[in-house]
């Protein structure tokens, strides 16, 4: 509860200073999902800690070294505000002055990000799919296919209870799917962009999967799929760069998708914000589940013991 209202507070105070896409960030990740998932993996942790078997010696000494030269990197870095500094003598001025001339956007933070960024951009899309599958082979350890079959057929309390919110929830979802996708598309004029909206999107299917239950939530949300959007949107990204390549630009060089440089500008930051918005959602969506499904399966299998006992 208190991540979350951290969360709201941060956003407000982006707002304020006119940071509004990290605004939306900020709400859909700090206060949102990071508070679900905190309080999934709280409720699938139990009261006593387990035995330590081990003396994890050396990984504490792998992290002071890292930590010692992170820290030692940053004496390197120019001091914050500093005039002298590349961000601030040519870098920022660049991106201010000349990218609706280049770009042709209102919106300068996705210029930097979907166009003049695109290659950091495609590496961080990069590292969250890669983390979803680390949460995905993590989670799976200990699980047989039989398991799916048991995790689907518990029903969910919490759908049977508490019918106001699940009537007010199921008028909400659909404006909330609605206004993900004006988030996603409308980001190049505005606030927002593939991983808010794919956040918000993935912020619907939660609260649906929540309420109406699990087991209810997997006969609509078909995961396989979803794993493979999650591939399909790293895909999309990287195949656009490859395009660029291929039409003779350098790679994620939009302006030679098409005969206009500004309109292949807005093709490819369409493209690219497509793919970021489709892998963040469905990683999202994967790593609850999973999460959600282990602490279904754990009820189910300490309700067992207790009826053979």
């Amino acid at each position: 509860m208190l991540l979350g209202i951290y969360g709201l507070l941060s956003a407000i105070f982006f707002v304020a200073m006119d940071a509004v896409d990290v605004a939306f960030t900020e709400a859909a990740v700090g206060a949102g999902i990071s508070s679900l998932l905190m309080l999934v993996a709280i409720t699938m942790t139990g009261r006593n800690e387990n035995t330590t078997r081990h003396k994890p010696i050396s990984a504490l000494f792998i992290v002071i070294i890292t930590g010692g030269l992170l820290l030692y990197g940053t004496f390197d870095m120019p001091y914050f505000g500093a005039v002298e500094a590349s961000i601030n003598s040519h870098v920022v001025p660049r991106y201010i002055n000349d990218s609706m001339q280049e770009i042709g956007i209102p919106n300068i933070v996705t210029s930097v990000l979907a166009s003049y960024r695109a290659f950091d951009t495609f590496g961080e899309v990069v590292v969250i799919f890669t983390a979803g599958i680390g949460v995905l082979a993590l989670l799976s350890v200990g699980r047989r296919p039989k398991d799916d079959d048991k995790i689907a057929s518990i029903n969910d309390s919490m759908s049977e209870q508490y019918l106001v919110v699940r009537i007010v929830t199921k008028m909400l979802i659909p404006f909330i799917m609605l206004f993900a996708l004006y988030v996603q598309f409308h980001g190049d004029f505005g606030p927002g962009g593939g991983f808010q909206a794919g956040v918000i999107f993935a912020a619907a299917i939660i609260l649906y999967a929540m309420l109406f239950g699990l087991s209810t939530a997997n006969k609509v949300i078909n995961q396989t799929f979803i794993e493979l959007m999650a591939a399909l949107g790293v895909l999309l990204y990287g195949c656009v760069g490859i395009v660029s390549l291929l039409n003779g630009g350098n790679f994620f060089d939009f302006n030679v998708l098409s005969n206009d440089p500004i309109a292949g500008q807005h093709l490819g930051i369409i493209l690219i914000e497509l793919g970021v918005g489709c892998t963040v959602a469905s990683v999202m969506i994967l790593i609850f589940f999973n999460f959600a499904g282990r602490k279904e399966l754990q009820n189910n299998n300490s309700n067992k013991n207790e009826e053979s006992c």
